[in-house]
């Protein structure tokens, strides 16, 4: 199945939280997407990998996704080593996407930068044909998608872009909250995370509130861009 986007994510949950809503904007648009997180969560303080495996499926469904994969590459040890560089040009091969989301390379957690070198390396990588690759031992061709966009995560920066996500906010919402282990829930009698609070959930929000105020909408999500983009000032104009 080829893609049209495909996100990889440090952990199960990242996607949601940075991009959800406009994943969600893609799959109403009939776009189809893929996340590929990069490990389990095993190191996460609350829940467990099964947990969280459960609730990646359920955001998956929330959001309509077309493909949802786990490396399991180790929690807290995503090397850019050739094994794990490998494992991500095969599934960029695989499903061929036109776009990948990456995290953004600085971010308070080094999962996050760790995930973004590899994602890097691997978009230059993957578009080299004397590196060979197999799936289910059938040889892939080489494949280099056309851009990478980084997703903000707990650090914020400058965007490149920000993408109206007014009307998929609440579905945003309902992908963040099937991860019941991880984020606030009063009944829980797990330890309390920088991610479990009720006002971390409340920064998500606001956040996108200021982002989707600064184009003149009520919700956006930023993305930044390392590349210049094209502006389509004909197609806008027609479209108003």
């Amino acid at each position: 199945m080829n893609l049209d986007v495909l996100i990889f994510a440090a952990h199960p949950d990242d996607a949601e939280l940075a991009m959800g809503g406009t994943i969600a904007k893609l799959t109403k648009s009939d776009l189809k997407v893929g996340i590929i997180d990069l490990t389990r969560g095993e190191l996460g303080t609350r829940g467990t990998p099964e947990t969280r495996q459960r609730e990646a499926f359920n955001a998956a469904i929330a959001l309509k996704v077309a493909v949802r994969e786990n490396l399991e590459i180790p929690d807290g040890d995503i090397r850019n080593s050739k094994e794990n560089l490998m494992k991500v040009i095969i599934e960029i091969r695989k499903f061929k996407p036109k776009i990948v989301f990456a995290p953004y390379f600085n971010d308070r957690h080094p999962d996050h930068i760790d995930a973004s070198q590899l994602i890097k390396r691997a978009m230059f990588s993957t578009g080299l044909s004397k590196i060979k690759t197999f799936d289910k031992e059938v040889p892939q061709n080489h494949y280099r998608p056309q851009k990478v966009f980084y997703y903000m995560q707990t650090y914020t920066f400058d965007p490149t872009f920000i993408v109206d996500i007014s009307e998929t906010m609440e579905l945003k919402m309902k992908s963040v909250q099937c991860y019941s282990t991880q984020f606030h829930d009063p009944k829980s009698r797990e330890p309390e995370t920088f991610i479990s609070s009720p006002e971390f959930l409340n920064y998500i929000k606001s956040r996108a509130e200021f982002y989707g105020f600064s184009i003149g909408k009520k919700f956006g999500e930023a993305f930044y861009s390392e590349e210049k983009i094209e502006y389509d000032l004909v197609n806008i104009l027609r479209k108003n």
